[in-house]
């Protein structure tokens, strides 16, 4: 009966919007990724509609993802596991964007699962440890965190209080936690957490290191943060750790300064570039098919000049956020990516993101604020990445650093 009165309108199919071709000419290997990506994400538009309002975090789409192959972002795990593959730096783009476009709490899941936790694994740990967990982290079956933010030190991250205690010597004694996290999405799943903490004692006294943290030892509290008005679809936590004992062999041997976390996050930078870009798509391509099905004044809103300049600017910001992506991902698979560059890409396309998806919820009218038309989720979802991986202040005195050779860093 409703539809009678109050028409649906379709704005969820694909319009694969790509004005000049910038992904035209990629790889067939790498379109196959795409393509993958693609159809796991396909149908599940009105689930993660229902799951972003009632705030439940979907696992098992992200157990769906891994058994796909979907989680790697582009660490390498060949080898690994039966049906896992090392994805290109375009191909776990594309990914991202695919699973952001579809919804953004389910590309936060695949980036903090693949683009922090498994590659914190793969860079930094022991070949046990990475025998021990990295086939369950690439697939999910084992659900991974990535405890660095805390509290009170957001983007003052290098300040962390956090303490790992050493009691004894690096090799057969133990190191004890204390501290806190914030914002930690996986933190309360029940999985592992990396935990990035400051040493006292041994011979990296004064350090900060990462520690391999598993949820149910003694002294781990977890509690799943609420009240969210953004990516509602996944559980972030806050970590206490009281007197948190581990092994020596807990810390991943590769970590060895605060410098080693930026290795990580500067790897990640470019994977929110390519969501933004997910985002974008999304509420660009559901305002040019609302206003190509909703008429007004006896006529489609595709046919009002103001429309038609308006999707004309639309389409034009998301592509040059296609092209930063694509001309750096280029760059990354040379390696020749700097951190500033992968700073400038998430600057970018966050920024026009948040632009993009003001207008596009003001072209769908009263309608543009009901979830099942996407844009008003998406618009909410990218308030968060344009502040998670760093904030858009911390990326500018980045890039300012390095045009100018001064830093204006405290």
């Amino acid at each position: 009966m409703r539809a009678e009165i109050d028409p649906d309108y379709d704005v969820t199919t694909p319009r694969d919007l790509d004005y000049y071709g910038v992904f035209a000419d990629i790889p067939d290997q790498d379109r196959a990724w795409w393509t993958r990506a693609r159809e796991f994400s396909t149908g599940l538009e009105e689930r993660m509609t229902q799951c972003w309002e009632a705030g439940e975090y979907p696992v098992d789409l992200v157990r769906d993802a891994g058994a796909r192959g979907l989680l790697t972002d582009g660490v390498d795990v060949d080898g690994v596991g039966e049906g896992l593959s090392t994805l290109s730096p375009l191909a776990a783009g594309l990914v991202n964007m695919e699973t952001s476009r579809t919804d953004g709490s389910l590309g936060t899941a695949l980036a903090v699962q693949g683009g922090l936790a498994l590659r914190t694994l793969a860079m930094f740990g022991s070949d046990e440890q990475k025998q021990q967990h990295l086939a369950d982290l690439a697939t999910a079956r084992t659900l991974g965190s990535f405890a660095l933010t805390e509290p009170t030190h957001g983007s003052d991250s290098v300040s962390l209080e956090t303490t790992a205690q050493l009691v004894g010597d690096e090799t057969t004694g133990h190191y004890v936690l204390n501290g806190a996290k914030k914002w930690i999405g996986n933190g309360a799943s029940g999985g592992i957490t990396f935990t990035w903490a400051r040493v006292s004692g041994g011979e990296h006294d004064g350090q900060v290191r990462c520690f391999l943290v598993d949820q149910e030892t003694e002294g781990y509290r977890a509690e799943v943060i609420e009240g969210k008005a953004s990516l509602r679809a996944i559980h972030q936590a806050v970590i206490e750790y009281h007197d948190v004992t581990l092994p020596a062999d807990a810390v991943l041997p590769g970590s060895r300064s605060f410098k080693d976390t930026s290795k990580v996050l500067f790897a990640t930078r470019l994977g929110v570039a390519w969501s933004a870009v997910g985002h974008a798509a999304a509420v660009v391509e559901a305002a040019l098919s609302y206003a190509t099905q909703r008429e007004q004044f006896s006529k489609p809103l595709a046919g009002f000049q103001q429309v038609q300049e308006r999707l004309t600017w639309m389409t034009s910001e998301l592509t040059s956020m296609q092209l930063h992506v694509r001309k750096v991902t280029e760059l990354d698979a040379a390696g020749k990516l700097s951190g500033p560059q992968a700073s400038m890409a998430k600057y970018h396309n966050t920024r026009k993101a948040r632009a993009i998806a003001q207008v596009a919820r003001d072209m769908l009218g009263g309608n543009g604020i009901l979830l099942r038309n996407k844009v008003a989720r998406h618009m909410a979802d990218i308030e968060a990445i344009h502040t998670y991986e760093g904030t858009e202040s911390v990326q500018s005195l980045i890039i300012g650093r390095d045009l100018t050779g001064q830093s204006a860093f405290a």
